[in-house]
């Protein structure tokens, strides 16, 4: 499939896989298979509008479909894309996972991508409390700030709502005797309203992303702050999370001293959002944490560093958090417990024990990196029985498992998209990852292959 010679108005294209990487963030955007008939009705639809909006898909299993997963980035599965003009701009999909409103979200990214506001009556249709709104004010929509106006709004559509007006007294907040140019964007929290003037393109997508970001991001069961959260763990920033029960005595005092905190540290690559327990379970179990732990505080880096502080006081607040940008804190490490007998012929690896038996062992090691819940890993686990009992009395050769939903594992060494992923590691550090079949003989000649090859790089190196 070239995109490259696709030109139409608008595509979707939805890059699927059979068994996929699930983690907190990505967890609730994941289907099943089983809803593919969604992308099919709203395919039907949306073939009929015009113009029309192409619906297709990819399946990054296929092999010649793997350089298209690479030069998209693919990450978790499905990944849904939007191209317009042939590919030549590519927008994350953000819209609902259902087929009316993936009909009504395409249809809407379809048409002009600002809004011209007329009348009071519609900027009330287009100013939602709940919503982001990018109003561009103009006294003519001619020449180049209206033309970048209209290249920022082109940029973000897929992100934000935007509107234009010749007349400032038609919006519901702000300086209603501004004639522009400006934009202001309207946001349903801190100060509901912020202005800005300046009209290069880079500056205005900083000011747009920056300003849409709450202070204090607040994770609950409330729809309306969903796209908060999602926005939240898209930042590139380091993230602080303050887990506690919402309707506890304490709530409003953690609240005042977290946002001042928050805004102590804000455009400073440190981002912040206050999680209620009861809509965080998915939190607890992707970071290994417990409900004895909370109020806790945890701060994940962008190299997959963690930081915890646990039944954290109002009052402790700040000062762990400047001990945090201070270097003052030590990482945590999620892990499963070391079981007490591992005498399977699969060793069992946690995080507590990685070092010890994949780096340190001085064996080869062939470990795979597993999910409970995959299928393929359920039917490879027999075959890698086999495998181990074949290498049972071989001392120089382990063969090992992880449950990497359960475990931190070490991100700049081993790349893991899907499951299961297994890797080779000698006993003098090559690192290869195992892309074969998945049968007995094969890796079993696969680890002789490698472990030979070894033994020969020792030899010489004793011989030299």
């Amino acid at each position: 499939m070239e995109l490259s010679k696709v030109w139409i108005s608008l595509l979707l294209i939805v890059i699927t896989v059979i068994g996929s990487i699930s983690g907190y963030v990505s967890a609730a955007s994941e289907e099943s298979e089983s809803k593919e008939f969604v992308y099919e009705k709203a395919a039907s639809i949306l073939s009929t509008i015009d113009p029309s909006v192409v619906l297709a898909k990819v399946d990054a299993n296929e092999e010649q479909n793997k350089v298209l997963s690479s030069e998209f980035e693919i990450r978790g599965f499905p990944t849904l894309k939007i191209l317009r003009y042939g590919g030549s701009v590519v927008q994350e999909y953000k819209g609902p996972r259902d087929a009316d409103g993936i009909v009504s979200y395409l249809k809407k990214q379809s048409g002009p991508a600002s809004f011209e506001i007329k009348s009071p009556e519609d900027a009330s249709s287009v100013v939602d409390a709940d919503k982001i709104l990018v109003v561009g004010v103009f006294p003519e929509f001619s020449g180049e700030k209206f033309e970048n106006f209209t290249t920022l709004a082109e940029r973000l559509r897929a992100d934000y709502d935007f509107g234009h007006t010749l007349d400032a007294k038609l919006l519901p907040r702000g300086d209603s005797s501004a004639s522009g140019p400006l934009v202001r964007l309207f946001k349903p929290f801190d100060e509901l309203f912020a202005d800005f003037q300046e009209f290069d393109v880079d500056a205005l997508v900083k000011f747009v992303e920056e300003t849409s970001t709450p202070t204090v991001t607040l994770f609950n069961k409330d729809p309306k702050h969903h796209p908060f959260v999602i926005k939240f763990f898209n930042s590139p920033n380091a993230k602080a999370m303050l887990f506690l029960n919402f309707a506890s005595e304490q709530f409003d005092a953690f609240k005042s001293k977290y946002h001042e905190v928050a805004a102590l540290y804000k455009g400073k690559d440190l981002s912040f959002l206050m999680g209620d327990i009861e809509a965080s379970q998915g939190a607890f179990q992707y970071f290994g944490l417990k409900e004895e732990q909370v109020p806790l505080i945890i701060i994940q880096t962008n190299d997959g560093g963690k930081y915890l502080k646990p039944n954290v006081e109002p009052d402790q607040v700040a000062s762990w958090v400047k001990d945090f940008k201070d270097g003052n804190v030590q990482s945590y490490k999620k892990s499963e417990p070391i079981p007490e007998a591992n005498n399977e012929p699969v060793k069992v690896v946690v995080a507590d024990t990685f070092q010890d038996l994949v780096f340190n062992s001085g064996k080869n090691v062939l470990l795979e990196f597993y999910a409970p819940w995959c299928g393929h890993c359920k039917k490879l686990a027999p075959i890698l029985d086999e495998v181990a009992l074949s290498f049972e009395n071989d001392a120089d050769v382990l063969i090992a498992k992880i449950d990497a939903t359960a475990n931190d594992i070490p991100q700049d060494t081993f790349e893991v998209k899907g499951y299961p992923t297994l890797y080779f590691r000698s006993a003098t550090g090559n690192l290869l990852q195992y892309d074969g079949d998945r049968t007995k003989q094969d890796m079993i000649d696969f680890i002789q292959k490698n472990r030979a090859t070894v033994a020969k790089q020792e030899s010489r190196k004793e011989e030299l």
